[in-house]
C-alpha cells in the first residue's frame, strides 16, 4: 500500500469512528487492525480534550477520571511514604465502604491536551488507584502559581502537613522559581515565617530530612534548634552516618528526629557564621501548687538569670529582694556546712 493510500485510509477510519458503532464496525471491517488501534487512540485524545474544554466552558463540574491518567503535581508537599499502603489505609477503607465523598481538584495539564494534573487530593487519588476505581475531581483552569496556592491552602486548612513538610514545600517552591508572595499564599503565612521555613529546610541535607520523615509531633522550635545544631562543623557527616544505623531506621519518624538530635553535639563552630557555638543555657523552673508564682532560672555556665512571674510574681520578687541579706547568710552557712569549714 502506498503512503498516499495509507494516509487516505487513516483519515477514513477517523471519520468512521465518529459514526454509530454498528455502522463503524460494518464499514471498517476490512481496514487494517493496526490503523484502527491508532485511530482509536487519536479519537480518545480528541474526546478527552473536548471534555476538558466543555468543563472549563460550563464551569466546575465533578468528573470521574482513571487514576493512572492523572499526572502528578510538579511541587511535592508531602514526603515519600505518604502514599504507601500503611499511610493511606484509613482512606482506602473509608472509600471502600462509602466511596469518595470529597472530590479532589485537577487542572488541564500544561502542554498535554486532554490530560489532567492533580492540584490536591493526592491521597484520595492513591486510594482510588489502589481500589481500582475512578477518581472524582473538579476541573479548574489554573496557572502554575494558582495551582500551588490551592495545593498549599488545602493542606493548611486540613492541618495535614507537619512543620518540616511545610518547610520543604516552601523550599521546593523557591527552587522552582516561585515568587515569595506565592509561597506565602500557599502556606497562609507571612514572609518572615516563610523565610524561617526555607532557612530550616535549606540548612539540612534533603536526604537526612527525608529519612527522618514528617515527624508530626516535632514543631517549629525543635526543628530550628536541629537546623542550628546541624550546621555545626562535622555534624552533617555525623548525621549521615547515624541515619544508616538499624536503631534509627527501625524507629518512628518522631523518634528518628529525637535520636538524631541527641546524637549531634551542640557546641563547636557554625558553618553558617564561622563563629563558635555556645551551649544553650540550662533552665530550671519552680512553681507552687496553686501556680500563683512561677520562677525560672537560666544558667549558661557563666551567669544566672532568675525570672519571677505569674499572678503574685511581682510581689514575690519584691519579697525576695527584701530578704536578700538573710538569704545570703543562709547560703553562706549552707556552703560552710558542705565544705566542713
Amino acid at each position: 500500500m502506498s503512503r498516499k493510500d495509507s494516509k487516505g485510509m487513516f483519515a477514513a477510519v477517523l471519520g468512521q469512528l465518529g459514526t454509530e458503532e454498528a455502522e463503524t464496525v460494518a464499514a471498517v471491517r476490512s481496514t487494517s487492525p493496526h490503523l484502527m488501534k491508532v485511530a482509536a487512540g487519536v479519537r480518545q485524545m480528541q474526546e478527552r480534550s473536548e471534555l476538558a474544554e466543555r468543563l472549563l466552558k460550563d464551569g466546575e463540574q465533578i468528573v470521574e477520571l482513571d487514576p493512572d491518567d492523572v499526572l502528578p503535581s510538579t511541587i511535592h508537599d508531602r514526603f515519600e511514604g505518604a502514599y504507601d499502603a500503611a499511610a493511606i489505609a484509613e482512606i482506602v477503607e473509608s472509600m471502600r465502604e462509602r466511596g469518595q465523598i470529597v472530590p479532589g481538584l485537577v487542572r488541564p495539564a500544561p502542554g498535554r491536551p486532554g490530560s489532567f494534573q492533580i492540584v490536591y487530593g493526592r491521597r484520595r487519588l492513591a486510594a482510588a488507584q489502589r481500589l481500582g476505581i475512578k477518581f472524582k475531581a473538579t476541573v479548574r483552569e489554573l496557572t502554575d502559581e494558582q495551582a500551588v496556592v490551592f495545593q498549599g491552602e488545602e493542606n493548611s486548612a486540613r492541618q495535614d502537613l507537619s512543620y518540616i513538610e511545610k518547610c520543604s514545600f516552601a523550599l521546593a517552591q523557591q527552587n522552582a522559581g516561585y515568587k515569595r508572595e506565592t509561597i506565602c499564599a500557599s502556606l497562609a503565612t507571612g514572609k518572615s515565617h516563610v523565610s524561617e521555613m526555607i532557612k530550616v529546610a535549606s540548612s539540612i541535607d534533603g536526604e537526612v530530612v527525608q529519612l527522618i520523615g514528617a515527624a508530626p509531633a516535632i514543631g517549629r522550635g525543635r526543628w530550628e534548634d536541629f537546623a542550628r545544631r546541624y550546621v555545626i562543623k562535622g555534624n552533617a557527616s555525623k548525621a549521615k552516618d547515624f541515619i544508616k544505623r538499624g536503631k534509627f531506621l527501625e524507629a518512628s519518624s518522631d523518634d528518628r528526629f529525637n535520636l538524631l538530635f541527641s546524637a549531634l553535639p551542640e557546641d563547636g563552630v557554625s558553618l553558617e557564621t564561622g563563629k563558635s557555638v555556645e551551649e544553650k543555657p540550662k533552665q530550671n523552673t519552680w512553681a507552687p501548687e496553686d501556680k500563683s508564682v512561677s520562677v525560672r532560672l537560666k544558667d549558661n555556665g557563666k551567669t544566672a538569670t532568675l525570672a519571677v512571674g505569674s499572678t503574685d510574681g511581682l510581689r514575690f520578687a519584691s519579697f525576695i529582694t527584701e530578704q536578700l541579706d538573710d538569704l545570703y547568710q543562709a547560703f553562706r552557712l549552707s556552703e560552710s556546712k558542705q565544705t566542713g569549714d
